[in-house]
């Protein structure tokens, strides 16, 4: 090898470490910059405390709906009416919950103007993540079905008082077990006051309202489900057609949940065609999609039962181990979705 081509290699090599020195000292001061505009991964979710899930009481739920009948028929504009809203207010705050009074004017499709309230109870509302469970709590104005005085009104023992009675213990359960979600107990008025000959707007008058008037701005809960008719003797509940049509993962995962825990006898998986009431108003309204728990035992004339809309839905149809089947599954429903189960 010549000097000079051993030369003009140590020139090249010397210029080239000349140039990285160079580019090295003018984008040095950048690197912290570029170092803290580099994207991190996320910590990782602090770990979910796992609380126990309580058993539900279905002797305090069954003393909640005996008091709602005691109280007579709640129907609009009638004393029963009035002294039973205010009772569930009382009672909702005596457990510890934040309680809206939703009150307003219905036109009956027999043109009397009802004085309805809505009552929203709030569990721990400062918080983002919210359950919502509802029911309605009125009670028919006639025995329409009934053989008998169809003028008059029923004791809507499981047409209303059983779904509320529910609310009432898991709201009990709640403040006695404290977890960190919130829980929005709403009970609608002026469901149960319908044509049964008319237009489905007739009916469910109170979530109708709701549905237009959210208690909160912008209301959108993790989950919705509706409570109705949840207290009678051989209850089945089906996934109803509505229910699987807005919230299908929801409806899947309450009745496996209802099987996993032994009710699945109550929880019939089969499909049952949609029906009218709260939860479709809900949807439609609200844009919140809404599951219905529903007992439809029978093919027919009389799919929610014998009792239904009849003098016969009073106390001597209810059961406790469909009552405690719903308030057992919903409050594991409620308890698990905190520990991250469902």
């Amino acid at each position: 090898m010549s000097k000079k081509t051993s030369r003009s290699r140590l020139a090249y090599i010397l210029i080239a470490a000349l140039l990285i020195s160079t580019i090295f000292v003018t984008i040095q001061p950048f690197l912290p910059a570029l170092e803290k505009n580099t994207p991190q991964p996320p910590p990782p979710p602090p770990p979910v405390e796992q609380v126990a899930v309580p058993t539900f009481n279905v002797d305090s739920a069954y003393l909640f709906l005996q008091k709602q009948v005691d109280f007579g028929p709640r129907v609009p504009n009638t004393a029963a009416h009035q002294k039973c809203a205010a009772w569930f207010s009382k009672e909702f705050k005596r457990h510890g919950l934040t309680v809206i009074e939703q009150p307003f004017k219905a036109i009956h499709y027999k043109g009397t103007t009802f004085n309805a309230v809505n009552i929203i109870a709030q569990y721990k509302p400062e918080l983002p993540k919210r359950i919502l469970l509802a029911a309605h709590w009125d009670s028919r104005f006639q025995a329409d079905k009934d053989e008998k005085n169809q003028s008059k009104p029923i004791d809507g023992a499981d047409d209303g008082a059983s779904g509320v009675a529910v609310l009432l213990e898991i709201a009990r359960t709640l403040a006695t077990n404290p977890v960190n979600v919130g829980v929005d107990l709403v009970l609608f008025d002026v469901e149960d006051q319908g044509d049964d000959n008319g237009a489905s707007e007739t009916w469910c008058l109170g979530s109708q309202y709701w549905a237009s008037n959210l208690h909160k701005p912008g209301y959108m809960p993790y989950t919705a489900v509706l409570l109705d008719m949840v207290g009678a003797k051989d209850a089945k509940f089906m996934k109803e057609g509505i229910s699987m049509q807005v919230a299908p993962e929801t409806v899947d995962k309450i009745w496996s949940l209802a099987s996993t825990l032994g009710y699945g006898s109550y929880f019939d998986p089969s499909l049952r065609s949609g029906i009218t009431d709260d939860h479709v108003f809900v949807a439609q309204g609200a844009r919140i999609p809404m599951v219905d728990i529903i007992s439809t035992p029978n093919e027919g004339e009389d799919p929610f039962g014998r009792h239904h809309h009849r003098h016969s839905d009073n106390m001597s149809v209810i059961d406790k181990n469909s009552l405690k089947a719903v308030g057992q599954t919903m409050t594991t429903y409620v308890y698990q979705t905190y520990n991250g189960v469902l």
